[in-house]
């Protein structure tokens, strides 16, 4: 091991330490693509195993969780069906209690086209050998022929999966110390992405009292709808006391935890710049509102007020109180559940007239481009 190799895990290990002994249950913590996050997680995991007589004190899901599945497309020397292999792990044993009812529930709000089956080993103590898809009844292929899904949907499953696993008393009850949650939006689109915001919220709703909470992320909108929603959403009191945000940031090959209320990250101008670009490409959806709201929160936090109507006014928008609720309405959590995607046209010229105007009044720097007409 040489000087730079062991001097990132001895920061690994302090930054473990720290969060370990954070007297907060809810962590959440933005970095960009390549800065460590997968690296913190299995480092947590051998601090806090070590801690705990060498066994696994929590849960995990990472990169590391999805490559369990692997595709066997060797359909002509095989002779069996497409279907997606389990690579045998520790979780085989927990398999059995895995109820395939309770993974299209979890899957349902994300609106499959497809179904699937689970296939134990012959010994069910094994756990599941492989899992095949099939085409959704009612779609316009209806066949018992296995079908690939896509890496999208395959992701969205694999998500599922673990969240019907975590449901299994016999792995995450003696594993109860913590979920370590890394970076489960990867690959997806954006809708699904803050689909998976609402669940990952429910997933806290239920276990944050019980055990330590910590999700990982280098997605700006994922990260800033769960702190939106755990800071000001329907049971904030709740949480608040229970919370801390970081920015995980590698500077010169040290890593460091900074609180997201130190100078470290434009904050607004990181949400902006994604509403630009979704706007730049005619890419607006449910959930840029979200977005849109936290931006308007920030301005009127800045200006001491408070409110976004108040904003709405400075601004030059008409009838405030109307617009500040259609934006409040189309931020709610259930929208990405159980709502289209796509923006009517209303919405849309609406959501461009605020944005232009906001940029108008106050002329944030940002680098988006021409707008496509």
């Amino acid at each position: 091991m040489n000087d730079i190799t062991a001097a990132i895990n001895k920061n690994l290990q302090e930054l473990s330490e720290r969060i370990f002994n954070l007297r907060k249950n809810i962590v959440l913590i933005f970095a960009f693509n390549g800065t460590g996050k997968t690296r913190l997680s299995v480092e947590y995991k051998n601090f806090t195993k070590q801690r705990n007589g060498d066994t696994h004190a929590g849960v995990y899901y990472n990169a590391y969780s999805e490559d369990l599945f692997v595709w066997d497309n060797d359909v002509e020397n095989t002779g069996d069906g497409m279907k997606l292999n389990m690579i045998p792990s520790s979780l085989n044993q927990y398999h059995s209690s895995i109820d395939e009812n309770n993974v299209r529930e979890k899957l349902s709000v994300y609106k499959p086209k497809f179904d699937f089956k689970f296939k134990l080993f012959d010994d069910s103590s094994k756990g599941i050998e492989s899992i095949t898809f099939y085409s959704r009844p009612g779609n316009e292929i209806e066949d018992e022929n296995p079908i690939k899904i896509s890496r999208g949907e395959e992701r969205i499953f694999v998500w599922c999966f673990f969240l019907a696993l975590f449901d299994v008393q016999g792995w995450t009850g003696q594993k109860n110390s913590h979920f370590f949650i890394d970076d489960p939006v990867s690959s997806l689109d954006e809708h699904n992405i803050f689909v998976i915001a609402s669940t990952v919220l429910d997933l806290i709703d239920q276990h944050y009292e019980q055990r330590k909470i910590i999700i990982t992320t280098h997605h700006v909108g994922f990260f800033s709808i769960l702190a939106d929603w755990l800071g000001k959403g329907e049971k904030a009191d709740g949480y608040k006391k229970k919370i801390q945000y970081y920015i995980l940031k590698n500077d010169n090959a040290s890593l460091q935890l900074l609180n997201r209320n130190q100078d470290v990250f434009m904050y607004h101008l990181e949400l902006l710049q994604v509403l630009q670009d979704a706007i730049n490409e005619n890419k607006l959806y449910a959930y840029h509102f979200a977005l849109l709201r936290q931006v308007l929160e920030n301005i009127s936090s800045f200006l001491g007020v408070g409110r976004i109507s108040y904003v709405f006014e400075q601004i030059g928008i008409d009838d405030t109180d109307t617009v500040a609720r259609i934006v409040n309405i189309l931020s709610h959590k259930t929208v990405f559940r159980y709502e289209m995607k796509e923006l009517v046209p209303d919405n849309v010229e609406l959501f461009i007239d605020i944005f232009d105007k906001i940029q108008k009044k106050y002329n944030f720097v940002i680098h988006g481009g021409a707008r496509n007409e």
